[in-house]
Order: structure tokens, then C-alpha cells, then sequence
């Protein structure tokens, strides 16, 4: 198995270190060359989504994954990642991927101060999942058959619509390894 991880900014690095503990394969996606390799999957990770869809618009690599993606390549975002697969984010005009049914409001949870850790049940994962919150979305409503993994608080935090996994947290700044192996038994 080979998992591509989109590396232009974020957390891909602890992604990376995740998916090597699992004995899996990765590569980072930095230009369209990269993206032309052979893969399985691709992690988009958490960090600034603005950023990340500027910089996937201006290296041309927007249309080919969000094309990848649409033809059914398992994809699994975390935090900017979340936001850059949602079709519609509150108060935000459609310049990412898209291709997730699911309505999104950035920095739900508040500025850096608003970070936090919980354990909650995902469902196909596990009853105790650590989740690591830094600046979170959270998902406002899902349509279509996107199906809620996990809710904290009342707001939907992860979901999951085909091969495409996403996630308010940051389950790679934990040891737990199990998000990232469901993710792999996507494929």
C-alpha cells in the first residue's frame, strides 16, 4: 500500500510518521509531478486551508486530485483538510475540492486558546479516541450519504461519505494509531 500525503503546508510530517508505524508506504504530493505517481490513498492534513487551496490552485493540482477524488480515490482530511473536501463552508465562496457533502464552519471552535484534547467513541473506530482539537471546524450538517462517525458536544466532528474519511481533530498528534487504520481499511 502507497498513501500519498499532501505536503504544501500543515501537519503532513506527523501523517507521515503515523502511516510508518503502520508499516505503510508514503509520499509527499508538493507538485503535479508528485501527484502523477502510482497511490492508493491521500491524507490532505490539518493546518491553514486558505493557504492550502491557494497554493494547490497555483501549482495545478486542484482540478487533477479533486478529479482523483471524484473517480473514487480514498482521501482521508484532517482539520484544513475537512474544509478543503466540504462542499459548502458558512459565509465562503467554493475554491477547494468540494467533493464531500458536507457543510462546514471554520474555527468553530474559537481562536488558539479555544484548542483542546477529548476522548470520545467514533463509530467504526472505537469507544475511547483521543481527538485533538487546534483551531477546529466543526461540520454543521451532512447530506446526502455521508454518514456521523462522531459527535463531541453536539456538533458533528467526524464523517465519513464513500472512501472519503474527514475529521475535526488531529488524530496523528496522538499515539492512538486506530483513525488512521480505519482509514486504511478504506482501501
Amino acid at each position: 500500500m502507497r498513501i500519498a500525503v499532501l505536503a504544501l503546508q500543515g501537519a503532513f510530517a506527523e501523517h507521515e510518521q503515523m502511516l510508518q508505524r503502520l508499516g505503510v508506504e508514503t509520499f509527499q504530493i508538493r507538485q503535479l509531478a508528485d501527484w502523477e505517481q502510482p497511490k492508493d490513498g491521500l491524507i490532505i492534513p490539518g493546518g491553514e486551508s486558505t493557504v492550502q487551496a491557494k497554493l494547490l490552485s497555483d501549482l495545478h493540482l486542484l482540478e487533477p486530485i479533486r478529479n482523483t477524488i471524484s473517480d473514487g480515490l480514498p482521501v482521508f482530511g484532517t482539520c484544513a483538510g475537512l474544509i478543503l473536501l466540504s462542499k459548502q463552508i458558512e459565509g465562503e465562496p467554493a475554491t477547494r475540492l468540494a467533493t464531500m457533502d458536507t457543510e462546514v464552519l471554520r474555527n468553530a471552535y474559537g481562536r488558539q486558546l479555544g484548542s483542546f484534547y477529548t476522548i470520545a467513541p467514533m463509530k467504526g473506530v472505537g469507544e475511547d479516541i483521543p481527538m485533538t482539537f487546534i483551531r477546529a471546524p466543526y461540520i454543521r450538517k451532512v447530506k446526502g450519504d455521508t454518514e456521523i462517525l462522531a459527535e463531541v458536544d453536539g456538533h458533528i466532528v467526524a464523517a465519513r461519505q464513500g472512501k472519503q474519511l474527514v475529521t475535526s481533530f488531529h488524530p496523528e498528534l496522538n499515539d492512538d494509531t486506530r483513525v488512521h487504520e480505519y482509514f486504511l481499511s478504506m482501501i
